[in-house]
């Protein structure tokens, strides 16, 4: 049987465009190739909501680390409003605001609710754990002054990829610091176990966008040593408690080798009580969600509707 009978079409369209136009791969390319090729191939997403206001500004860093930027997002209407703290992905390596403008745009939007959208310091510059300070910096400053943002005081955290690492660890750190109260995290075919040697790793290692040589050299850049990568703010999944985090929803696709770790992130919560909304796409690679532009995949838009909508049922139950 042909497993990729079952991709769908659209993506298998990409993903033959992409081989046809000889796509250099990212693991040979240096970090800022790397970036710069993948800020231009993404291009502009189109069929984007209008909002009300898009600014940037920039926060505090964490303790005495520098300033971070945020994009703020402000969706039509008469606020206060919920606040989503956004985390882009890229493997902490590649990835910047605009290159999930689209993303931010659609989930303002359709959940009705303030993005804050930041510019977390990258590796191999910054390893590991600026951009998670970034993170943290960022989360805080919100929850500290939410009408700052026009924020109502309900608040989440989420990502995609590796930022969907980072908003899993912002809420553990969160539990574990007495910090901020976080109300949902949206985790986005997140990275929660990069140590990990899941079957979809070998299932969807080669040829689905992300390849499993793309982790390791993302991982290589971030992470200097095995210490580090055993820390449970680097492998959330690791933790030694999932008890009393915030409400979660989760994104899996089938064809993503990021795909098991997910659901095994999904069920650890769920086992510790924590309330798990698992959105799984069988028929979908990782990074579909950003898809918005001329990539074309149309389900992309599925997702992030999805997606809003759990967002904004998690905020309405801590409102309750």
């Amino acid at each position: 049987m042909d497993r990729d009978a079952d991709l769908d079409p659209e993506a298998r369209e990409l993903l033959e465009t992409m081989d046809g136009a000889d796509v250099p791969d990212l693991r040979d390319l240096s970090p800022r190739e790397a970036r710069e090729f993948f800020s231009d191939w993404r291009g502009e997403p189109t069929d984007v909501p209008e909002l009300a206001t898009v600014a940037d500004r920039a926060v505090p860093g964490y303790s005495d680390g520098p300033e971070v930027p945020i994009r703020v997002y402000t969706p039509e209407g008469e606020g206060p409003f919920p606040v989503l703290v956004y985390f882009h992905g890229g493997g902490w390596v590649i990835g910047s605001l605009d290159t999930v403008d689209g993303i931010c745009r659609v989930l303002t939007d359709e959940a009705d609710c303030v993005v804050v959208s930041v510019d977390y310091r990258l590796a191999p510059e910054d390893p590991f754990p600026a951009g998670l300070e970034d993170a943290i910096a960022a989360t805080e400053w919100v929850a500290d002054d939410p009408e700052a943002v026009d924020g109502d005081g309900r608040l989440a955290v989420g990502g995609d990829s590796a930022g969907g690492n980072l908003a899993a660890a912002v809420a553990l750190h969160a539990r574990e610091t007495g910090g901020p109260a976080i109300d949902h995290q949206t985790l986005v075919y997140p990275v929660v176990d990069p140590t990990g040697d899941w079957p979809s790793y070998e299932e969807n290692g080669e040829g689905y966008y992300l390849e499993r040589a793309d982790i390791d050299y993302f991982r290589r850049h971030y992470w200097r040593s095995d210490l580090e990568l055993a820390n449970p703010y680097a492998c959330p999944l690791a933790a030694c408690s999932h008890a009393d985090l915030p409400s979660a929803t989760i994104v899996t696709c089938g064809f993503d080798p990021l795909r098991d770790e997910g659901v095994a992130y999904a069920e650890a919560l769920a086992d510790a009580g924590v309330p798990v909304d698992h959105l799984h796409y069988p028929s979908l690679i990782h990074g579909v969600a950003g898809m918005l532009g001329d990539l074309g995949v149309s389900a992309a838009r599925e997702v992030l509707t999805d997606t809003a909508a759990a967002l904004r049922e998690g905020f309405e139950e801590s409102d309750g």
